[in-house]
């Protein structure tokens, strides 16, 4: 299992201490020293079968100093990919990639029915 953060992010701290509680492996990833590539991002979104706006970080900063809620709408998919491998603060973490099995942002309901089966 894949688990990308940003060792700041509270929300990323409450994952990984989840993690652990449960006893789950995972490779940690800092998501901005080694942030997901276009291939990586295309490829787990196709997985997840989420939208691909759940996989920008629309709280963060850099999200709202772009005013990509206003732009992302008129990108296309391909574009939206490549803003998200250009700069890892854009994409929503934590995420974990597990097989078939891709986690954006952190449910602990969510990811007990996904992740402890």
């Amino acid at each position: 299992m894949l688990f990308i953060e940003y060792p700041k992010c509270s929300t990323c701290k409450k994952a990984k201490k989840w993690l652990d509680e449960q006893g789950l492996q995972y490779t940690d990833r800092h998501i901005v020293e080694d942030n997901p590539t276009y291939d990586e991002l295309k490829k787990w979104h196709q997985i997840s079968g989420l939208p691909l706006k759940k996989f920008f970080n629309t709280s963060g900063t850099l999200y709202k100093e772009m005013n990509l809620k206003d732009k992302l709408p008129s990108l296309s998919e391909e574009e939206q990919v490549v803003l998200l491998a250009s700069n890892g603060m854009l994409v929503k973490r934590p995420l974990v990639v597990k097989g078939e099995t891709v986690l954006v942002g952190f449910k602990e309901v969510e990811w007990k029915e996904r992740l402890c089966r």
